[in-house]
């Protein structure tokens, strides 16, 4: 198309066309993974055997700098931590808080839970659990 055609914010309007159209949404690559069958977790016997964590993001940044709150809870009695941090904060930096915050305090976990952020499917994560 662009080697016969062009035009100012041509991209632009090709991709808000393409965003519009039916029949592209229908035929659309799937860029993730499937997912499985849904499955209840067990439940944990012991305070903080078993977690679940995700990042609350978009949040204004403070006076100290922080954007996102990392929310670390007991999947057993549902006490949680909740730790405010950076969007740019970098792989040592979230194992250093996750070591310091969550493990000194209370072990290292049997299972965690959470979504497919990178932050939580890095070999980082799946080592610590190892």
């Amino acid at each position: 198309l662009r080697d016969r055609y062009w035009w100012p914010e041509m991209k632009k309007d090709i991709a808000e066309y393409v965003s519009k159209c039916l029949t592209c949404l229908k035929v659309k690559a799937e860029h993730q993974r499937p997912s499985g069958l849904l499955q209840h977790p067990k439940t944990p016997v012991w305070k903080w055997e078993g977690m679940a964590m995700d990042f609350v993001t978009k949040f204004p940044r403070t006076s100290s700098g922080h954007d996102i709150i990392w929310v670390i809870m007991d999947r057993l009695t549902k006490s949680a931590h909740f730790l405010p941090m950076r969007e740019d904060y970098k792989m040592d930096r979230l194992a250093r808080l996750y070591l310091n915050e969550i493990v000194a305090k209370h072990g290292v976990p049997i299972s965690i839970i959470s979504d497919r952020d990178s932050r939580f499917s890095s070999r980082f994560w799946q080592s610590m659990q190892e």
